[in-house]
């Protein structure tokens, strides 16, 4: 595709919302179907417990990934790996409507959760989960720094969320949140969602009205970062910081931050959504976490192919001119590195990668974006 064609689709998808075509169209569907055929029938032969779990020793989350990247991947809903895992994430759900193993991760897993069950809800067709997910999305909207209006816009967390609730919040449990809304089609108007907004948009190295943090233009990439640190804690040293006292962008976070600006409605000619997409295009990598190397790799390419999704395209022009059909790039190097047990392991311990369960399913969620249809979500610019 001509640059000037993509840039002229990406400004119609981003402003407009036009519908995106098959994005699955560079795809070599042999490969890609014996990929993921074998990905899952590690995590199905392997990897699930006789309870419908997976690596319970860190709660239900994963199991509800696997059971997710299932569903898209067109499993069907009587499919052992998802019908004990669904039977498992039911035995989780709290009165509290919270859907957990775990009080330390209550955000985390209840919004991977939501996502897993809205898949079998639109699997199923008969609304079998919507009792289960209405509590959900209550609880972990309960959840939210801001929610009961005991802090203003004017507190630097206001609007985020952390692992088990309203303690130090971060950027990823706050994607999470949304992506959790996004999968029950909250509108991007939607109160929590806005909050949301406030927080993730602090979360940019970018210079501009909607990050009032010292951090903000000390880097000025475009970028995202994972948490707002206090200035005491970046000056006393941080592997995040730089050598000027701001927060260094990296890949994970700064594809979640702009597939986070999409679900709240921002459009192209927001300058949050235009910088997000300028570091996306300066940072294109497959072979690695830009900014973390192989940390959180797996995250990594979920979040690569959820954002690029979000974006529209099957084509990303890159800071140098080329165009990357960016689906073909990752299923190549997502086939290149799986085992031959047919699971992905990250040799890096970080964030639990190396567990073979969590990385399988990360990659699997991955590959899921190359085999769908989807659509720009963001049809209202914000002005």
């Amino acid at each position: 595709m001509p640059a000037s064609r993509l840039t002229c689709f990406l400004l119609l998808t981003l402003l407009f919302g036009v519908t995106s075509p098959q994005l699955a169209s560079a795809v070599d569907k042999e490969k890609f179907d014996g990929v993921v055929t074998k990905g899952l029938a590690y995590l199905r032969e392997t990897g699930q417990g006789d309870n419908g779990m997976l690596s319970p020793r860190v709660g239900s989350g994963v199991t509800s990934l696997a059971v997710t990247a299932a569903l898209r991947h067109g499993v069907a809903l009587d499919d052992p790996l998802v019908a004990k895992g669904l039977k498992a994430i039911e035995g989780v759900v709290k009165p509290d409507g919270g859907i957990y193993a775990s009080d330390r991760l209550r955000n985390y897993e209840t919004c991977v959760g939501i996502m897993c069950l809205a898949e079998a809800n639109k699997k199923a067709g008969d609304g079998r989960y919507d009792e289960t997910l209405k509590n959900a999305k209550a609880f972990v909207t309960g959840l939210q720094v801001g929610a009961d209006g005991e802090v203003g816009e004017g507190d630097r967390e206001f609007g985020g969320v952390g692992y088990s609730g309203k303690e130090r919040p971060d950027l990823s449990n706050t994607s999470y949140l949304l992506e959790a809304l996004h999968a029950m089609d909250t509108p991007a108007d939607d109160p929590t969602i806005q909050r949301a907004l406030v927080f993730v948009s602090r979360c940019q190295n970018l210079d501009s009205k909607f990050n009032d943090t010292p951090f903000a233009g000390k880097v000025n990439d475009g970028g995202f970062y994972y948490v707002i640190p206090t200035e005491d804690a970046v000056e006393s040293g941080s592997e995040r910081a730089t050598a000027n006292g701001g927060l260094r962008s990296y890949g994970s976070m700064s594809y979640s931050g702009f597939k986070s600006l999409v679900y709240a409605g921002l459009t192209k000619n927001d300058p949050r959504a235009k910088a997000a997409l300028e570091w996306i295009s300066k940072n294109y990598s497959v072979e690695e976490n830009p900014g973390q190397g192989d940390a959180g790799l797996f995250y990594y390419y979920n979040t690569f192919g959820s954002g690029l999704a979000a974006a529209g395209s099957p084509i990303l022009e890159t800071a140098d001119g080329a165009n990357h059909e960016w689906q073909d790039d990752l299923l190549a190097e997502l086939a290149k590195i799986q085992k031959e047990d047919g699971s992905w392991v990250n040799t890096n311990q970080q964030w639990f990668e190396n567990d073979p369960n969590l990385a399988t399913s990360f990659a699997l969620l991955a590959l899921s974006y190359c085999d769908e249809e989807f659509s720009a979500t963001n049809d209202q610019p914000v002005e």
